[in-house]
C-alpha cells in the first residue's frame, strides 16, 4: 500500500508554532529522569521501563502510546507513586515522588467508585479526606458535579450511570482533590465508540476550563491526536521512549480534523512507529484464493 500524500508531521502552522512556543516557556510540572522499572519474575528479571525522560509543562496535555507491552501503564504507575522505580527520579514542580498523594489525581479504565455512595458523595469522599468542612466540601462537589454535567444526578448511585457518565464521576472526584497533574490510564478504552468520543470533547472542554496539567494512556491513535499537545510514543521490550511529537493540529479540537492533511500526517507517523511492516508482510498479506467457481465458470472482477 503507498503512503498518502501528505505533509511532513513536523511541519507546524504559524499558529502551532507559537502555541509551542508559549507552552515552552512555561513552568515545568513533571519531570521524569531517566527513569527505570525491573520486576521479579519466575524467568529472571524484567525490564519493563529503560531510560525514561519527559518534562511535561505547566497545563500541557500529554498522551502517551505504544504496542503492548511497552510499559505505558507502569510508567503512570510510578508517575502517581503506586510503584517504585528501580532507577531514575520523578518530580512534582521539583519535590520527589515517593508514593502516592493529593498532588496526583488519578483516573483508570475501570471507574473506581463507590457503589454504595451516591454521585454526590462520591467525589465528597477524596474533599473530605482532605480535613474541607461539611459546607463548604458539599459546595465545592456540587461545582465539580456541574463541570462534568451532572448536576442533576448528585443523589444517583453509580449503577444507575452510564459507562460515560461514571467516567464523569470519576474525573469530577479526582479533580475535586485539587491536584497539580491528573494521570488517565485509558479511562475511555471500554466506552463504545459514540460514547468515547463524547467523553473526549467533555475532557478538553474541562481542561479549557481549569488549571490542570493531564498525561494520558491511550492504545488508540486517532484519540492519541485528537487530545494531545504533545505525544510520548514508547518501544517495547523494554519501555523506552521511541519518540515525542509535537502534535501539528490547531486548537480548539473538533471531528472535522480527524480527516485534516496534518492530523492524518502525524498519524501516519504514529503508525510507522507503533506498526511498523515486517519483512515479507505484504507478501504475507495476500489472500490465498481459493476457487469456489466451477471450472470454465466466469467470475466478475470486482477491480
Amino acid at each position: 500500500m503507498t503512503k498518502l500524500d501528505l505533509p511532513n508531521y513536523k511541519d507546524q502552522s504559524h499558529e502551532v508554532k507559537a502555541r509551542f512556543d508559549d507552552l515552552k516557556q512555561r513552568d515545568v510540572i513533571l519531570d521524569v529522569k531517566h527513569l527505570g522499572k525491573i520486576f521479579d519474575s519466575a524467568k529472571g528479571p524484567v525490564t519493563a521501563l529503560e531510560d525514561i525522560n519527559l518534562q511535561v509543562h505547566r497545563r500541557e496535555f500529554v498522551t502517551v502510546i505504544g504496542p503492548s507491552g511497552c510499559g505505558k501503564s507502569t510508567l503512570i504507575r510510578t508517575l502517581a507513586g503506586l510503584e517504585s522505580a528501580t532507577s531514575g527520579e520523578v518530580l512534582l514542580e521539583g519535590a520527589s515522588v515517593n508514593g502516592p498523594g493529593p498532588d496526583r489525581g488519578m483516573v483508570f479504565q475501570g471507574y473506581t467508585l463507590f457503589p454504595w455512595l451516591t454521585v454526590k458523595k462520591n467525589v465528597l469522599f477524596g474533599l473530605r479526606n482532605q480535613g474541607v468542612s461539611a459546607a463548604e466540601a458539599e459546595s465545592e462537589a456540587l461545582e465539580w458535579i456541574n463541570l462534568v454535567g451532572l448536576e442533576e444526578f448528585g443523589e444517583v448511585y453509580p449503577d444507575q450511570l452510564s459507562g460515560g457518565m461514571k467516567q464523569r464521576v470519576a474525573i469530577a472526584r479526582a479533580l475535586a482533590a485539587k491536584p497539580r497533574i491528573l494521570l488517565m490510564d485509558e479511562p475511555f478504552g471500554a466506552l463504545d465508540a459514540q460514547t468515547r468520543s463524547k467523553m473526549q470533547a467533555y475532557l478538553l472542554e474541562i481542561w479549557k476550563h481549569i488549571d490542570i496539567t493531564i498525561l494520558f494512556i491511550t492504545h488508540d491513535l486517532d484519540e492519541a491526536i485528537y487530545l494531545a499537545d504533545r505525544i510520548l510514543v514508547l518501544d517495547a521490550h523494554p519501555g523506552r521512549v521511541s519518540e515525542l511529537i509535537e502534535v501539528p493540529v490547531s486548537r480548539p479540537r473538533t471531528q472535522d480534523q480527524l480527516l485534516q492533511p496534518e492530523f492524518l500526517a502525524a498519524r501516519q507517523r504514529l503508525d510507522e512507529l507503533i506498526h511498523p511492516p515486517e519483512p515479507g508482510e505484504e507478501e504475507a498479506g495476500k489472500l490465498n484464493m481459493l476457487r469456489f467457481a466451477k471450472v470454465g465458470e466466469e467470475v466478475q472482477s470486482q477491480n
